[in-house]
């Protein structure tokens, strides 16, 4: 039986908790200013067009129909440090539909990523960024998840989300991008791209912040000419080769370090890839990875490996293989080689030709006189022979003389 004061003591409390709950929502409701949906996208070049730069891409020649994007939904998996910005990004370049998977909750200790803000901690991370997200593109049809994927009772609902939560209910998503930090997630991951791969609805981007300064992007399940959705068993992170137990890596009082700015280009290198990939433009990076210290991005394509354990995977590499068999061989072109000029007279292979010969040059040239030593002439006149014709002889008479009988003539 509570006493009196015990009772006092919890209201006392339940009155604290309900002004800090009215004081978090006052703060939201001053971030919250919908602007009203847009049901098409204009190119129109005017200041409230939340789409003119976006449509700009069409007259620039760059995309065909940017549209388009309004009609893709993607899978965020895993709303932190990468995950949250590049749902940002996809989400004022006006995708059609997020789905948003992730089980953290936002805390004081993120506020030195992007994205999240002060007003938002305590709330789950799908939550706020739903909050956000929604806020700065209505367009954009959201769907949130807050559970871990790697759990038995969860996993199935996962899997259902990605295979049936298409902007068209019972469609699959267009992409996955995981985003997670942890080889298991990565797995349920792979697991399920390889499960509705099979009817090849799925492709899956994979994004991946290895270090504070260093991070990786990849492509995978593309018609299998990239790594299949299994890469993460066939080229796992250095630390599961090494048969390391992540967990164990996570010491108390230990935090990871990480850097807004290496997080910020890693999102910005998966977004780009893939706007190019779903509006087809450019050229998609199978692998592109970012090391911060040399400004280093390596690239590289990664091939499906033939002695992989899955069965999924070996199933698409056979279909994949008789495709391309069936395929008709295009026969190359015959290139003629031009027989190669060698030039001896210098190292550079260059040869001056003159365009006058040696008798018109000859020609062409008069004698040159003798100079002092250290002048030259710039030309000399050639000597040439007298015209045929009559001549005129030889008079004493004056110009005066000669004008006044051309006068009279």
């Amino acid at each position: 039986m509570a006493s009196g004061s015990q009772v006092e003591e919890l209201q006392a409390r339940i009155r604290q908790l309900e002004n800090e709950l009215r004081l978090a929502q006052s703060k939201e409701q001053q971030h919250d200013t919908h602007r009203t949906k847009i049901d098409k996208m204009s190119a129109e070049v005017v200041d409230s067009n939340p789409y003119s730069r976006l449509m700009a891409l069409k007259r620039m020649g760059i995309v065909n129909d940017y549209e388009k994007i309004r009609t893709f939904t993607v899978a965020v998996v895993g709303v932190g440090g990468i995950g949250s910005v590049t749902a940002e990004m996809l989400t004022r370049c006006g995708i059609g539909k997020l789905l948003l998977f992730d089980y953290d909750k936002v805390e004081m200790a993120n506020m030195n990523r992007l994205f999240f803000q002060p007003h938002q901690a305590g709330l789950t991370k799908v939550e706020a960024a739903e909050r956000t997200l929604r806020n700065i593109n209505p367009d954009v049809h959201f769907e949130v998840h807050n559970y871990n994927i790697t759990t038995i009772d969860n996993f199935q609902h996962f899997m259902d989300r990605i295979s049936k939560g298409g902007l068209k209910e019972g469609h699959p998503v267009d992409l996955v991008l995981s985003c997670v930090d942890n080889f298991e997630a990565r797995m349920a991951i792979n697991t399920v791209s390889a499960y509705v791969e099979r009817w090849q609805f799925l492709h899956e981007y994979k994004s991946c912040n290895l270090h504070t300064v260093c991070g990786s992007i990849f492509l995978a399940w593309i018609k299998k000419e990239s790594s299949c959705s299994n890469s993460w068993q066939c080229a796992p992170p250095l630390v599961v080769a090494a048969n390391i137990d992540e967990k164990t890596l996570k010491r108390e009082g230990v935090c990871a370090a990480s850097l807004p700015t290496t997080m910020g280009v890693v999102a910005g290198l998966l977004v780009q890839n893939v706007l190019k990939y779903l509006l087809n433009f450019g050229t998609v990076s199978f692998y592109l990875g970012y090391n911060a210290l040399q400004d280093f991005f390596p690239s590289m394509t990664m091939k499906p490996n033939p002695q992989c354990d899955d069965k999924y995977c070996k199933i698409q590499q056979s279909e994949f293989k008789l495709k391309e068999a069936a395929k008709p061989k295009q026969e190359a072109a015959v290139v003629e080689e031009e027989e190669e000029i060698v030039h001896e007279d210098n190292d550079w292979g260059i040869e001056l030709v003159s365009e006058v010969s040696a008798e018109e040059l000859k020609a062409a040239s008069g004698p040159v006189p003798d100079l002092p030593e250290g002048i030259t002439v710039a030309y000399t006149i050639p000597i040439t022979e007298p015209t045929a014709g009559a001549t005129v002889e030889e008079s004493e008479q004056s110009l005066d003389e000669l004008m006044a009988q051309m006068r009279n003539m």
